[in-house]
C-alpha cells in the first residue's frame, strides 16, 4: 500500500475546511501550502474525504484488534472502540479492551435474562426545529441555478435589474439574467435561466489561485467588481466584459466594496493591507498598512472613509489621504470577521470569533455597547434598513448577527440590548439578510437551509433545505427574491410571498 504524501493531505485537510465553512482557515491553508501548484485534481476528490480517510483507518485498526482476538466474535460494526481509543492505543491494549468488553457485556445478557420487565414506553422523539411543513417553499417558487463546478461562496443581486452574480471556486463568476415575476407566472425553468461565465483563470478551470472570493456591485448595478485568491480585484460590466484587472495585493482578497459614488472601489486582503482603487484611472490610489494580521474585511463609512478588521483583534477606520488611522478601536478578544456601519454612518457593528458583536461610534475609541448573548464565534451582522437615513425612518435601529451556535440574534442598537433569538437552525449560521422592508430576515447555515424569520411575529414563516452548505444569502431590491450560494457547487433562487 502507497503513503499518503504532505501534498495529499494538505489538500484533504483544505477541502474539509472548506466544506465545512471555515474558510478563512481554508484560504490561509491555500496559500501557505501552495494548493494552487498541486497536480491534485480536485473533481476528482468526493466530498467528506478527510473523515471517510480517518474513519477507514480507525476501521482498519478495529478489524485488526477483532481480527486477531480469537475468543471474540467479530461484528458487522466493529463498534465497541472510541475513536480515540484507536489513535491512542496499539493492538494489544484494543485486544484486552475487547476481552473485557465481551466480558461484561456477557455477564450483562445473563443478567437481563433473569430480570427482564417491560414497561411498555416508547422513546420520544423530540425535534427542536420550530417549524411545519406548511412553511416548506414548494419546488414550483425555487429555481437552482447550475453550472458552476465549485463551492459558490459569494452572491449579490443588482441594485438596478434582475441580474444575480455569483462567485465560485472554480475560477469563475456568473451573472444569471432571473425573470422578474413570480416563477409560476412566467414559467420559467431551472435550466432555461441564463447566465455570463466571468472567466478568472486562462485555459484550464479549477485553478485555486483563482477562486472568487467576493463580489460587489456598483450602485448604479453597471459595473460588477470580483475579488480572487490570486489578489487581484476585476471588474465586469453588466454584460460580462472585462474592462480592468487590479493588481497591487500580494496576497487572497477577502473582502471588496464599492463607495455610494462609484468613484472608488476598496479591497482588503490576507497581506494585511486595504487598497483604495482609482476605478476610472484603473490604479490604485492608496494602500493602507495597519493591520497584523489578514484584513478579513472592509466597509465604507462615506465616499472617503472607511473601517478594516483584522485576525489581529483590531478594527481601523482609515480616510483617504491620511496615513495614520483616524480612528483605532480596540476591544475584540478575537479575529474581528465583519464589520459595518449603519445607515448615517455614526455608529459601527462588528462580530468577532470571541463570540461577541460591538456597537462602536466614530465620537469615541471604546465601543458603546458589548453584545454579550452568543455562546459561539459570530460570523457575521447586518444593520436592519431602519431608522435615520432609510426608507423606513420611524422604525426602531436594530441590528442582527449570526453566529457558529446555530442562532440569529436581533438587538436594539440604542440600548445595546438582545430583543430576540432565533432559534431553528441545526448548525453555524453563516449569513443573513434583512429584507428590503425590514420586516424578515433571511438566515443561511451550514445545516443546509435557508430560513426566513418574521421579526414582529418572531417565528420562522419560510423554510428551504438544499444539499450544501450555505455561505450567503442576498435578497433582490423588491423584497420578492432571495438567493443563496451553496457548497455543492449550486445557487438557489426562492420566490418570496407572504
Amino acid at each position: 500500500m502507497s503513503s499518503l504524501t504532505s501534498v495529499e493531505l494538505n489538500f484533504l485537510v483544505f477541502r474539509y475546511l472548506q466544506e465545512s465553512g471555515f474558510t478563512h482557515s481554508a484560504f490561509t491553508l491555500g496559500y501557505e501550502a501552495g494548493i494552487n501548484k498541486s497536480n491534485i485534481d480536485g473533481n476528482m476528490v468526493p466530498p467528506g474525504a478527510l473523515i471517510k480517510f480517518v474513519q477507514k483507518g480507525l476501521q482498519y485498526m478495529e478489524m485488526e484488534a477483532n481480527l486477531s482476538n480469537s475468543e471474540a466474535d467479530i461484528d458487522e460494526d466493529f463498534s465497541f472502540f472510541q475513536p480515540l481509543d484507536l489513535i491512542s492505543k496499539d493492538v494489544k491494549e484494543l485486544q484486552d479492551m475487547l476481552r473485557e468488553k465481551k466480558r461484561k457485556e456477557r455477564d450483562r445478557e445473563k443478567e437481563r435474562d433473569r430480570s427482564f420487565i417491560c414497561t411498555g414506553a416508547e422513546p420520544m422523539d423530540i425535534s427542536m426545529t420550530p417549524t411545519s411543513q406548511t412553511n416548506h417553499i414548494p419546488s414550483s417558487d425555487v429555481r437552482i441555478l447550475e453550472g458552476h463546478t465549485s463551492e459558490v461562496c459569494a452572491c449579490a443581486w443588482s441594485p438596478s435589474a434582475s441580474l444575480l452574480a455569483s462567485g465560485s471556486g472554480d475560477a469563475t463568476a456568473r451573472i444569471w439574467s432571473i425573470p422578474e415575476g413570480s416563477f409560476k407566472s412566467v414559467h420559467t425553468s431551472s435550466s432555461s435561466i441564463s447566465a455570463l461565465i466571468l472567466k478568472h483563470a486562462k485555459g484550464k478551470s479549477n485553478e485555486k489561485s483563482k477562486d472568487v472570493t467576493t463580489l460587489d456591485w456598483n450602485g448604479e448595478g453597471s459595473l460588477l467588481a470580483t475579488g480572487s485568491c490570486d489578489g487581484q480585484a476585476r471588474i465586469w460590466t453588466a454584460n460580462g466584459d472585462l474592462i480592468s484587472t487590479l493588481s497591487k495585493h500580494k496576497g487572497p482578497i477577502f473582502s471588496l466594496k464599492w463607495n455610494k459614488k462609484g468613484d472608488y472601489l476598496l479591497t482588503g486582503s490576507v497581506d494585511r493591507t486595504a487598497v483604495v482603487w482609482d476605478v476610472k484611472a484603473e490604479e490604485w490610489k492608496q494602500q493602507f498598512e495597519f493591520h497584523s494580521g489578514p484584513t478579513l474585511d472592509v466597509d465604507w463609512r462615506n465616499n472617503v472613509s472607511f473601517a478594516t478588521s483584522s485576525t489581529d483583534t483590531m478594527i481601523y477606520l482609515c480616510k483617504i489621504g491620511e496615513t495614520r488611522p483616524v480612528r483605532v478601536f480596540a476591544g475584540h478578544q478575537g479575529e474581528v470577521n465583519c464589520v459595518k456601519w449603519d445607515p448615517t454612518g455614526s455608529l459601527l457593528a462588528s462580530c468577532s470569533d470571541d463570540s461577541t458583536a460591538k456597537i462602536w461610534s466614530i465620537k469615541q475609541n471604546t465601543f458603546v455597547h458589548d453584545l454579550q448573548e452568543h455562546t459561539k464565534e459570530i460570523y457575521t451582522v447586518r444593520w436592519c434598513p431602519s431608522g435615520p437615513g432609510t426608507n423606513n425612518p420611524n422604525k426602531q435601529l436594530t441590528i442582527a448577527s449570526a453566529s457558529f451556535d446555530s442562532t440569529v440574534k436581533l438587538w436594539d442598537a440604542e440600548l445595546g440590548k438582545m430583543l430576540c433569538s432565533f432559534n431553528g437552525h441545526g448548525g453555524p449560521v453563516y449569513s443573513l439578510a434583512f429584507s428590503p422592508n425590514g420586516e424578515y430576515i433571511a438566515s443561511g447555515s451550514l445545516d443546509k437551509s435557508i430560513l426566513v424569520w418574521s421579526i414582529k411575529e418572531g417565528k420562522i414563516v419560510k423554510t428551504y433545505t438544499g444539499y450544501g452548505g450555505i455561505f450567503e444569502v442576498c435578497w433582490n431590491k423588491e423584497g420578492n427574491k432571495i438567493a443563496a450560494c451553496f457548497a455543492d457547487n449550486s445557487v438557489i433562487v426562492l420566490d418570496f410571498r407572504m
